[in-house]
C-alpha cells in the first residue's frame, strides 16, 4: 500500500459549519483518506492520505462546490545538462504535497509550477537541491541578465584555458600526417592534463556525484567516467613503463574531450540565450519612469507609483509607460514590437494606447487605464513565457527515452569493455573504446531538441503579432486542414453603417429615432451604426424603458408608450409577421449582401414598421488570407449568425468554400464539432459569442481587438485584426513542428550511429567528444533558424 502523508489544503468558499461538514465528507470518500479535519476559522483541511492522492483530494473539494486556491510559481534551476536532469527535477518537485503541476524546461533552465496557496517556497528549493541541482527564485529582469552574462563570461574563460592547455597535448597528433613525429615527455603531458581534468573539469565531477547520490545518471556522469578512465589509464601506463622508454599515454584524449565538451556547453548556452531573445525584447519595452500631470504640474515618478486614472504626459519619441486613453493631442504610435503592425497607427483623443509602444511626432496626455500585470504588454509576456515553458505532447516520448538513456549507455560501455577484452584486445584498447562510448552519448541533444524549437518559434511568432498560448496549440496547428471564420469583425471591418432604410408606417426619420432609442446602451456594431445615422441627421433620440436583449434575434423595449423590437428575420418569424410590401426590397438588399433589421411594433396587433439594411466592408487582407489557405490545401468555412444572403456574398467575394449562416451563438460550437469529424479544425473569431466555438475547435484563434473572453478561450491570439495572420500562424506552427522533428531526428541519429561506431572501435575519444559537443550545438542552432521567419501571407499590402 502506498505510503501515507499529511496534506494541508487551503479551501475557499466555506461560510458555515455545514460547509465544513460537506467538505469533510467529500474528502473522506477519497480512497485511503483518513484523519480528515476541516477548520472553518483558518479555511484549511488536514488530511492523512496515500502519497500521490493530492489530485483526487483537490477534485473532491471542487466537486463539493468549493475551491482550493492555487498559485503559479517559477524557479531558476542550475546544473541541468540533459533530458534525464529535467525528469529528475520534475519528479523531485512533483512528489511534494501541494504541487499540482510542474514543467521543467532545459532550454531556459526554468521550472514552472502550480502549487497550493501557502506552500513554503523553501520546501520547493530544498527538494531541487536534494535532487542534486541548484534552485532559486527568479531575480528581477536586469539582475537576471547580469547573472547570465557573468556565467557566460566564466564559461568563456574556462573554455579558453582548457583549449590553451589541451592544444600542446593534441599537437603531435595533428603533426603526424605531415611526417613530424614528436611527443611531449610524460611529465609535461601530466602537468598540462591535470588542471584540465580536476580544476576546469571539476564541474563534471560535482554534478556526477550529485546525480549518483540522488540515484540517477546524467551527461556529467558519462563525461566524468570516460575522461577519468582515460586519465587513469595514462597514469597506469606511465607507472609501469620501463625506464627510458616513452609510454603510450592518453592524457590528450581526456583533456581534449573536456575542452571540447566545455566549448560545446558554452556555445549551447549562447545559442539558448538567443532563443529567449523575444522575451528580453518585450521586457525592454517597459519604461521605468513616467511624467505624471497633477493640477497642471509635471512630476517625474516611478511607474510603480502610478494609479489608475492618473494623467500621464508622453513626449514625441518616448515609449508609452502605461495602457491608457488619449485625453489630449494628436500623434502616431509605433506598435511594431507589440502587435507586429509595421505602419504607425494614428492616435487622437478617445483612442487607446498600449504601454511599450513608441509615440510619434505629437505631445499626448494619456489617462491611465492599465498598470503592472494588467497591461497588454505584461499579458503578452506572460503568454509567451507560458508557451515557452509548456511541453509539447511529442516531448513525452523524449522523457521516456531519457529515463533509461544514461543507464543504457553505461551498460553498453561495460559490454564494450568486456567484449573487446574477451576478443583478446589489450586492456588499453578495450578501455579506450569504452571511453569513446561514454563520451559520444548525447543526452543533452535529446533534452534540447523540443524546447529550443518551441522557444524560437513562439518568440518569432510574438514578434509578428502572433501569440501562441501553449505548446500543444503550436504542435496541433500544423495539422489543421479546415479553418472556420466568424464574419463580423473577423473578415469584415465590424463597423457597419446604415446604407438603406424603408418605412411602412410613418416617416423614415421617425423610424430611425425609434430604432436608435432601442439601441441606446448596446455595444453591438449594428447599434452603433443606427446611433451614428441618427446623430448624422441631427435627430433627438427618445428614452427607452424595459430594454431587453433577445439572444440571437435582436432587442426590445418600450419607447414613448409603444412596445417595440428591432431584430433579424428570426424575430419576424417569432412574431408571426410577414414582410408584406417590403418583401421584394428585402430580397434585393439581401442579394447585395446587406444585413437586415426589422423594426416591429409588438402588442395586441403586432405589425412591421420598417426595414434597415446595413453594409460592412471587407477587411484588407481577407482575400489574401483565404487564397493563402487554399494554396496550402486548407478548406475555408464561414460561420455566422447573419442572414444567408449577406453571408453568401462575403463567401463568394472571398472564395470561401462553405457557408453556415443564421447560426445561433449556442449552436456555433455544435457546428464546429460537426466539422471536426472531417479533419483538424481551427476556429477564428473575436466576440463573446465566438468563445464556445473557439473552445470547441481543435485550435481557437482569437483576432486582435476582440474580447478578453475570446482570447482566454483561444490557443492562439492575433495581436491585430489582420486575417492574413491566420495562415501565418499555421505557417509558423508547421515550421516549428518541422524543426522539432528535425532536431529529434538528429539527436537520435547521433546516438544510434555514434554509439555503435564507438563500441566497434571506429571512433577515438577525441572524435567522440567533438561529435558529442557538436550534437547539442547543432540542435539549438537548427532551432535558431526559425528566428529568420517572416510571414509570407503578410509580406505585401492588400490591394
Amino acid at each position: 500500500m502506498p505510503a501515507s502523508t499529511s496534506f494541508d489544503l487551503p479551501i475557499s468558499g466555506m461560510t458555515c459549519a455545514s460547509c465544513a461538514g460537506r467538505v469533510e465528507r467529500a474528502l473522506r470518500k477519497v480512497n485511503g483518506a483518513e484523519q480528515v479535519s476541516v477548520n472553518l476559522a483558518n479555511e484549511q483541511a488536514r488530511v492523512q492520505a496515500p502519497a500521490g492522492s493530492l489530485p483526487a483530494l483537490v477534485e473532491a473539494v471542487r466537486s463539493a462546490g468549493y475551491q482550493v486556491p492555487t498559485r503559479t510559481l517559477e524557479l531558476r534551476i542550475e546544473g541541468m545538462t540533459c533530458a534525464s536532469c529535467v525528469g529528475r527535477v520534475e519528479r523531485a518537485l512533483g512528489k511534494l504535497p501541494g504541487v499540482e503541476q510542474v514543467s521543467v524546461n532545459l532550454a531556459n533552465e526554468r521550472a514552472h509550477l502550480q502549487v497550493l496557496q501557502g506552500l513554503d517556497d523553501n520546501l520547493l528549493l530544498g527538494a531541487v537541491e536534494k535532487a542534486g541541482y541548484g534552485a532559486s527564485l527568479p531575480l528581477p529582469a536586469d539582475n537576471d541578465q547580469q547573472a547570465v552574462q557573468r556565467r557566460l563570461r566564466n564559461e568563456r574563460l574556462a573554455v579558453g584555458a582548457a583549449l590553451v592547455l589541451a592544444l600542446p597535448l593534441v599537437l603531435p597528433m595533428l603533426l603526424q600526417p605531415f611526417g613530424v613525429h614528436w611527443m611531449l615527455p610524460a611529465w609535461a603531458q601530466f602537468a598540462l592534463a591535470t588542471p584540465v581534468q580536476f580544476i576546469l573539469g571539476a564541474r563534471f565531477y560535482v554534478a556526477a556525484y550529485k546525480a549518483v547520490r540522488a540515484g540517477a545518471g546524467n551527461m556529467d556522469l558519462l563525461v566524468a567516467l570516460g575522461t577519468s578512465a582515460g586519465y587513469g589509464l595514462s597514469l597506469y601506463q606511465w607507472a609501469k613503463a620501463p625506464a627510458g622508454m616513452a609510454p603510450h599515454l592518453y592524457f590528450e584524449a581526456s583533456a581534449v574531450v573536456i575542452a571540447l565538451v566545455l566549448l560545446g556547453k558554452y556555445l549551447e548556452s549562447r545559442a539558448k540565450r538567443q532563443t529567449a531573445s523575444a522575451i528580453r525584447a518585450l521586457e525592454a519595452l517597459r519604461p521605468e519612469r513616467a511624467v505624471r500631470v497633477v493640477d497642471g504640474h509635471e512630476e517625474d515618478v516611478a511607474i510603480a507609483r502610478l494609479q489608475l486614472g492618473d494623467l500621464v504626459l508622453v513626449k514625441p519619441g518616448e515609449r508609452f509607460p502605461v495602457d491608457g486613453e488619449v485625453e489630449e493631442g494628436n500623434s502616431h504610435a509605433d506598435e511594431a514590437l507589440i502587435s507586429g503592425e509595421s505602419l504607425p497607427v494614428p492616435k487622437q483623443p478617445g483612442d487607446s494606447v498600449t504601454g511599450g509602444a513608441i509615440n510619434g511626432e505629437g505631445r499626448l496626455l494619456v489617462r491611465t487605464r492599465g498598470l503592472g500585470a494588467e497591461t497588454v504588454l505584461a499579458r503578452i509576456i506572460r503568454l509567451v513565457e507560458d508557451a515557452q515553458a509548456a511541453k509539447a505532447p511529442i516531448q513525452k516520448l523524449v522523457d521516456r527515452v531519457s529515463q533509461i538513456f544514461v543507464p543504457a549507455v553505461l551498460l553498453i560501455a561495460l559490454l564494450t569493455l568486456i567484449g573487446w577484452s574477451l576478443a583478446g584486445a589489450p586492456l588499453q584498447t578495450a578501455l579506450i573504446n569504452a571511453v569513446a562510448v561514454l563520451v559520444i552519448a548525447c543526452p543533452c541533444a535529446l533534452g534540447l531538441a523540443t524546447p529550443a524549437a518551441i522557444m524560437a518559434g513562439t518568440g518569432v511568432a510574438a514578434r509578428h503579432g502572433i501569440l501562441i498560448k501553449d505548446a500543444e496549440a503550436l504542435e496541433r496547428a500544423h495539422a489543421v486542414n479546415r479553418v472556420v471564420f466568424d464574419k463580423t469583425g473577423t473578415l469584415t471591418s465590424g463597423s457597419p453603417r446604415v446604407v438603406h432604410s424603408q418605412a411602412l408606417v410613418g416617416e423614415k426619420a421617425e423610424m430611425l429615432r425609434l430604432a436608435a432609442a432601442l439601441q441606446r446602451g448596446s455595444e453591438h456594431p449594428l447599434a452603433k451604426a443606427v446611433l451614428d445615422a441618427c446623430t448624422g441627421q441631427g435627430l433627438e433620440v427618445p428614452t427607452v424603458t424595459g430594454s431587453q436583449s433577445l439572444t440571437g434575434r435582436g432587442i426590445a423595449g418600450q419607447v414613448q408608450g409603444r412596445e417595440l423590437a428591432l431584430g433579424n428575420r428570426r424575430l419576424l418569424d417569432e412574431c408571426n409577421l410577414q414582410p408584406g410590401a417590403l418583401a421584394t426590397q428585402a430580397q434585393a438588399w439581401e442579394a447585395e449582401g446587406r444585413t437586415l433589421s426589422w423594426l416591429i411594433e409588438r402588442g395586441p396587433q403586432p405589425r412591421v414598421l420598417g426595414l434597415f439594411a446595413f453594409g460592412d466592408s471587407l477587411k484588407p487582407g481577407a482575400q489574401q488570407a483565404i487564397s493563402a489557405l487554399h494554396e496550402r490545401h486548407i478548406s475555408s468555412h464561414l460561420l455566422t449568425g447573419d442572414n444567408r444572403g449577406s453571408a453568401k456574398v462575403v463567401a463568394d467575394t472571398l472564395g470561401i468554400d462553405d457557408v453556415h449562416a443564421e447560426v445561433l451563438p449556442a449552436d456555433k460550437a455544435a457546428t464546429v464539432a460537426e466539422l471536426k469529424k472531417g479533419g483538424v479544425v481551427a476556429m477564428v473569431g473575436d466576440g463573446i459569442n465566438d468563445a464556445p466555438a473557439l473552445a470547441a475547435a481543435d485550435i481557437g484563434i482569437a483576432m486582435g481587438g476582440g474580447t478578453d473572453v475570446a482570447m482566454q478561450a483561444a490557443g492562439i491570439t492575433l495581436m491585430r485584426g489582420d486575417p492574413r495572420l491566420v495562415p501565418a500562424a499555421l505557417e509558423i506552427s508547421r515550421k516549428t513542428y518541422a524543426k522539432i522533428r528535425q532536431n529529434l531526428f538528429w539527436a537520435f541519429i547521433f546516438n544510434l550511429i555514434g554509439i555503435p561506431l564507438a563500441a566497434l572501435g571506429y571512433l577515438n575519444p577525441v572524435v567522440a567528444g567533438a561529435a558529442m559537443a557538436l550534437s547539442s550545438v547543432s540542435v539549438v542552432s537548427n532551432a535558431l533558424w526559425l528566428k529568420t521567419w517572416k510571414p509570407t501571407s503578410t509580406s505585401q499590402e492588400a490591394p
